[in-house]
């Protein structure tokens, strides 16, 4: 029997993971999986080695706090993989953690295939690495055309499989009554980390504080996880504001988004569903002094956000640390507001770059036959 281990680094990738080994599940039914992973593994009965959270760590300061315990982590995680013997290691996400795993594999099974799925972003920072990966990966799948470049130069095998956000079907019959007669709805993405919570809420909560005072006719929505909403619900609590709520049902968001006239969001992953949704927007974000500036310091790009980014302009605006402030958030929403050719052609430009990002099936069904294409 042929097998597959899955190695991912945090939720997000689980996630991914799952929905392209569900993919190939459908295809292959004599198949042998192990994993590292979460819940969305572990509901299409894949086995973990040990509860993902123990390696998931997500800002610098982090890792470099936990970094004798990830560094046995990592050991531990290539003697199972080496134990369980797999035809193919597909590798999701979180290069800090799988790449290095997937390097000490390679070098002691070079017999071993080894794919990665969403390549580091080398375009951003240490684009040095794409010569390093070459020397155990076997093919690297990629989430934005422009990526290939970098790896065909190296000549690492590369395939484009497009963004899984963007392979969601959007259901616009869901209809939810509590909010069919809310009008002027503005979606607010506060973030799903604790740190992100913690820095955006006050300053959130104050620019809706400015809007009430220019118009009180908007009402603002609050899209939370079912692990934030009460951090989220606490600092909402301290003020007696009657136009805001939070949700945390995906079916319920994904209808408010669609209803929204305009959203606040944390740069991120997030923002792409939301131009998905067609809503203009701006990005907000705010992190620790150390952090920003270690990220200042080691990355080589101008905008945060991936539709910027592809354009080289700021298609959506930015408003990132010192900017991030009550004063300037109600600047830039109020503007959008007023300038409806502005958000006619912001919506227009983000259309046309989604169409780039947009795999000829989806993203996990590219996938699954690159993996597949490796087991005979």
């Amino acid at each position: 029997m042929k097998k597959i281990f899955v190695l991912t680094g945090e939720p997000s990738g689980d996630k991914l993971a799952s929905e392209v080994v569900s993919e190939i599940k459908k295809k292959r039914t004599d198949l042998e999986f192990l994993s590292v992973g979460g819940t969305n593994l572990e509901k299409l009965g894949i086995k973990t080695i040990y509860d993902q959270k123990e390696i998931t760590y997500i800002a610098f300061t982090d890792i470099i706090l936990n970094f004798f315990k990830i560094k046995r982590k990592i050991n531990e995680t290539v003697k199972e993989v080496l134990k369980f013997n797999p035809d193919i290691l597909f590798s999701v996400d979180s290069p800090d953690f799988t790449l290095r795993v997937a390097k000490l594999v390679k070098e002691k099974n070079p017999k071993i295939k080894i794919i990665h799925f969403i390549a580091p972003k080398v375009w951003a920072w240490r684009v040095g690495r794409v010569r390093k990966m070459k020397k155990f990966l076997d093919h690297i799948l990629l989430l934005f055309k422009f990526e290939k470049e970098y790896f065909d130069k190296e000549k690492l095998t590369n395939t484009f499989v497009g963004h899984p956000l963007l392979d969601k079907k959007i259901n616009e019959n869901i209809l939810i009554d509590q909010f069919l007669n809310k009008k002027n709805i503005i979606s607010i993405f506060p973030g799903s980390r604790i740190s992100e919570i913690d820095h955006h809420m006050p300053i959130l909560i104050d620019f809706i504080k400015k809007m009430n005072v220019k118009n009180p006719n908007y009402n603002f929505i609050f899209h939370a996880t079912n692990k934030n909403k009460e951090l989220i619900s606490s600092y909402i609590l301290k003020d007696t504001l009657q136009n805001l709520e939070i949700i945390n049902d995906d079916k319920i968001k994904t209808a408010v988004l669609k209803k929204s006239i305009f959203a606040v969001v944390k740069s991120g992953t997030v923002s792409l569903e939301v131009c998905k949704m067609n809503v203009p927007s701006i990005i907000v974000y705010k992190m620790n002094f150390i952090n920003f500036y270690l990220a200042k310091f080691l990355l080589n790009i101008k905008y945060v956000n991936m539709i910027n980014i592809i354009n080289n302009r700021e298609v959506i605006p930015e408003l990132i640390q010192s900017e991030c402030n009550a004063d300037e958030i109600f600047k830039s929403v109020n503007y959008f507001l007023k300038k409806p050719d502005l958000i006619s052609k912001q919506k227009e430009e983000i259309k046309k770059t989604l169409e780039t990002l947009t795999s000829p099936s989806s993203s996990s069904e590219e996938a699954s036959n690159i993996i597949l294409s490796y087991i005979s």
